[in-house]
């Protein structure tokens, strides 16, 4: 076993005096000034221990501020990162744990600072050599890839306490995937989650029950994958996934109806090597982390998924790249850089999707980054600013009365009451999926 694990080595309501204070100062409010926080999973050189580096976005430049507090404790051999939705929890798949055995660790997260607080309960035990985990889009369940030492691995799924974070395992939990599953994602309608199983090189695909979160599997699963397939991403329109592998990136058409995988023609497409895939939440461009080439940039057909080069590209990262996350605004990408231990920070040409580095880029991690995510504010929800606005004019007892009237809930896709969902959140869903797929050096694949 070559994997990178076995390597030791909501906001809260500002008074109206400060408003005002600001107001008189000529100051932006605290919320105008982040495009929110970026999260780093990384692991220390001698001893394997994690962590997270956690960083605020400045909202004009992209460049990143180190939080409070930061690094905050994760477990032994850190290897994936996540973050809720609704930007209220985050969660490391840590890949050992007493006996060998990954386990997650859990935190809130402060809306106004980004700092991360483990959750009552946490870490929580998931299986051998945890490599990837993933939320689902609305935040109900969530999905850890355990590679496991001995070859066939599996899926651990939980369901996750809206009020304070904490997992509790999905009946018939773990579910089996393929040799050695190394990423996980799941689909922005929730109906499907997909795992990149590297040694059998392929992708498993289940169904997830909506009340249970339990998973089943695809009919045809596990679908050909090609060679060490590492990361998998879905595309914002749940039209297409796309995986990294030794040979480029595998694209594939879903079925929305089954959730079947077929590749797209002229797929796999170029970029040998890469070792973390994510979309743009606009759904017009992909960003592979590779070790060979820096950070590769490609346009998406929207009708085909077909992926084209952007002029520029690959452009120049650190030293082993091998995570790239986009902020949830799509103006910034990020890429953990692993041996240069450092973040390298892009703005994204809205038009072109090519990448110009951020002025103070790279940002220093410290310890050996491995996966990267971003996440908005919740405090930047236009609804949470209309509740505060709402509170400081004194209009609580009309909120209250709302929800009283059950104004603040719809049903939702998958026949759940539940909170509606708002635009501002739901552009992080991206990010909290995936970036969480989690690669493994060039150098370990050589020892396959």
């Amino acid at each position: 076993m070559n994997l990178k694990p076995f390597r030791f080595w909501k906001g809260k309501i500002l008074s109206l005096s400060l408003i005002l204070s600001l107001a008189l100062v000529g100051a932006s409010p605290l919320w105008a000034q982040t495009a929110g926080f970026a999260y780093v999973a990384a692991n220390s050189s001698a001893t394997g221990s994690g962590n997270v580096s956690a960083y605020t976005i400045n909202a004009t430049t992209g460049a990143l501020t180190p939080v409070p507090g930061s690094p905050f404790a994760a477990g032994s051999v850190s290897s994936s990162v996540a973050v809720s939705p609704n930007g209220q929890f985050a969660y490391v798949a840590n890949s050992f744990s007493t006996g060998g055995i990954g386990n997650v660790s859990a935190y809130t997260i402060n809306a106004t600072t980004g700092a991360l607080t483990p959750v009552p309960g946490s870490p929580f035990a998931a299986g051998s050599v945890s490599s990837s985990v993933a939320v689902s889009p609305n935040g109900q369940f969530a999905y850890v890839a355990n590679s496991s030492a001995g070859g066939i691995g599996n899926v651990s799924a939980y369901t996750i306490n809206a009020t304070t974070g904490a997992l509790t395992p999905v009946p018939g939990s773990p579910f089996a995937a393929g040799s050695g599953p190394f990423s996980v994602a799941v689909s922005p309608n929730g109906q499907f989650a997909y795992v990149a199983n590297v040694f059998s090189n392929d992708v498993s695909a289940y169904t997830i029950k909506a009340t249970t979160g339990a998973l089943t599997p695809v009919p045809g699963s596990p679908f050909a994958a090609g060679a060490f397939p590492n990361s998998v991403t879905v595309h914002p329109s749940g039209q297409f996934a796309y995986v990294t592998n030794s040979n480029g990136v595998a694209a594939y058409t879903i079925n929305a109806t089954t959730g079947t995988l077929t590749p797209v023609p002229g797929s796999p497409f170029a970029g040998a090597g890469a070792l973390s895939v994510t979309v743009h939440p606009s759904g017009q461009f992909a960003y592979t982390a590779n070790p060979f080439l820096g950070v590769a940039a490609y346009t998406i057909n929207a009708t085909t998924g077909a992926l084209a080069p952007v002029p520029g590209s690959p452009f120049a990262a650190g030293f082993q790249p091998n995570s790239v996350a986009v902020s949830a605004n799509g103006q910034f990408a990020y890429v953990a850089n692993e041996n240069s231990r450092d973040v390298s920070a892009y703005t994204i040409n809205a038009t072109t999707g090519a990448l110009t580095p951020v002025p103070g880029s790279p940002f220093a991690v410290g310890a050996f980054p491995v996966s990267v995510t971003t996440t908005a504010p919740a405090s930047s929800c236009k609804h949470d600013d209309e509740e505060r606005d709402r509170d400081e004019r004194g209009d609580g007892d009309e909120h209250s009365e709302g929800h009283e009237r059950g104004d603040s809930h719809e049903q939702g896709d998958d026949g759940h009451k539940g909170h509606k969902k708002h635009d501002c959140h739901n552009s992080g869903e991206k990010d909290s999926e995936e970036h969480d797929n989690d690669k493994m050096h060039e150098s370990e694949r050589g020892r396959f």
